[in-house]
């Protein structure tokens, strides 16, 4: 009997690190010639695993590629730094420090870095996409909120966000690894596109059905007809750890304050893609932030922007201090654009939490503490220009997966991408930001959480979301995370909101 362990096989490695390599511009083409002249396969496409375990001598010549590439100078580097005073030094937005944020949140000095030139990954022939203004500035200006003390009214704002990402998650779970026509033909025949409210299989063709299966984990427990309180989700699950990791450590907390937790409380067996790695790197003893690297192909994927929540919803209104404390967290498990993507959600929830600005303010303030040239905020920025390009939002699903749709469906790039465009076009409605964030495929339940989670925020209160995201929910969540299996997100809200209130309170 073969186990067959996913995400961290280096026979399945090898081919995400050559596509990993073929977007941050290193020349792989040797290392790939090898690879398939011993006999090596691509990358599984959807799953974790390949279908049959590799014999041992490529087992061996993975290893010793995945070394190689490794070596192999990283074009990218200095327009996609890790380091966050690198990042600040590229970021000439970065926001303005709050009265109470650490030392380490002043804006930085340096000037910032020239235009860089086109990205590989990036559209062709489009290395400054359309957009509405100049492609090194927001749209709208960031907003600029100084809480002195707790924004009134956050701990609805909470309630509504935590009621929010479990919504928008559970609505993108069934469909999860399913390809975007996919998603469109189950929705449209049970008369559901565009998309409004749950999936369903009732009165789906059995035709259709065999030919694109729901997420066989989910469809249990995600379908509307099952659906009985919110399940277990690792975009749930790192939230509920964030609450742990403030708790016990504070916001001054380390990256390898976060590996003890995980070591303490999260089991190897929930986590995925770049987690799973930077666990198992743990365990043979190393240390962030070689965790994030050694044989880690999937370092710029989406596993850090679904932990980003927490460190949003306890700075209000402080995007800078989110994104730094979200850079913190991500450079356990994410380098560059994986990074990014987290400091982007961040302070996007940050200043949402605020309750004082609009959804255009806040993916601003999100793309204010991304590099500018690099090609996760690129990709936000020509997400939003084509929401605003156009009214009917399948146009703007198309448009980003002509873009971007050599990206695995896992990674930040895409997914941030139409996130941002998701929100710009709903312009703030709930219903509209997780079904437009859910029906334009790539990772369904991660992007409806996040989209959750933000308009959550907008809507100020959890009775202001429609009751059918609500009352199935029971407020109740399922987490395999220590303490936290079947609490309510009332009770959710208030350990956030006392996390909040202790950072506001900060000496």
């Amino acid at each position: 009997m073969n186990v067959r362990l996913t995400w961290v096989q280096p026979e399945d490695l090898i081919g995400h690190e050559l596509r990993q390599a073929a977007e941050d511009g290193r020349d792989a083409s040797a290392v790939a010639a090898r690879w398939h002249a011993a006999g090596g396969t691509p990358a599984p496409t959807a799953a974790g695993a390949s279908p049959a375990p590799a014999p041992p001598h490529l087992r061996a010549l993975a290893e010793h590629l995945l070394d190689e590439l490794a070596s192999l100078p990283t074009p990218l580097a200095s327009a996609e730094p890790t380091p966050l005073p690198h990042i600040k030094r590229l970021c000439p937005h970065w926001p303005a420090p709050t009265p109470n944020a650490p030392p380490d949140a002043r804006p930085p000095t340096a000037p910032s870095a020239a235009a860089p030139p086109h990205l590989p990954g990036h559209p062709p022939g489009t290395a400054h996409p359309p957009a509405p203004v100049p492609c090194d500035a927001p749209r709208t200006a960031p907003a600029t909120v100084a809480p002195a003390t707790v924004a009134p009214g956050l701990h609805a704002r909470l309630h509504a966000a935590w009621v929010g990402r479990a919504a928008g998650c559970l609505l993108g779970k069934p469909v999860e690894k399913l390809p975007l026509p996919a998603i469109r033909a189950l929705a449209r025949a049970t008369g559901n596109w565009p998309l409004t409210s749950w999936f369903t299989a009732r009165g789906v063709p059995p035709e259709l059905a065999a030919a694109h299966p729901w997420n066989r984990r989910s469809a249990a427990t995600s379908l509307a007809e099952n659906i009985d309180g919110m399940p277990e989700d690792d975009d749930l699950n790192y939230p509920l750890l964030n609450l742990l990791l403030l708790q016990r450590y504070g916001p001054g907390f380390s990256t390898a304050d976060v590996a003890r937790l995980w070591l303490d409380e999260l089991p190897a067996g929930r986590t995925f893609t770049a987690e799973r790695v930077a666990y198992r790197n743990l365990l043979s003893g190393l240390e962030p932030p070689l965790t994030a690297t050694h044989r880690n192909p999937f370092r710029e994927w989406i596993g850090a922007q679904i932990r980003a929540d927490a460190h949003g919803w306890t700075h209000p209104g402080d995007p800078a201090a989110a994104a730094e404390q979200a850079h913190r967290d991500a450079t356990l498990t994410h380098t560059a654009n994986g990074v990014y993507g987290a400091m982007f959600t961040a302070a996007v929830i940050a200043t949402a939490a605020s309750g004082t600005a609009d959804v255009h303010q806040a993916l601003a303030a999100g793309l204010s503490v991304v590099p500018p040239g690099s090609r996760l905020a690129r990709a936000v920025r020509f997400g939003i220009a084509t929401a605003h390009a156009h009214t009917d939002f399948d146009t703007v699903a198309d448009r980003l997966h002509a873009a971007y749709g050599s990206y695995h469906w896992v990674h930040a790039v895409p997914n941030t991408a139409l996130l941002a465009a998701a929100l710009t076009h709903a312009d703030g409605d709930f219903t509209l930001s997780v079904c437009r964030a859910v029906s334009g495929g790539w990772d369904t339940d991660s992007n409806g959480a996040t989209a959750g989670s933000v308009a959550g925020l907008l809507a100020g209160r959890p009775d202001r979301i429609p009751d059918r995201w609500t009352t199935p929910l029971k407020n109740r969540l399922a987490t395999s995370v220590h303490t936290f299996d079947g609490i309510g997100f009332d009770t959710l809200a208030g350990l956030t909101h006392a996390l909040a209130h202790q950072e506001a309170h900060r000496p």
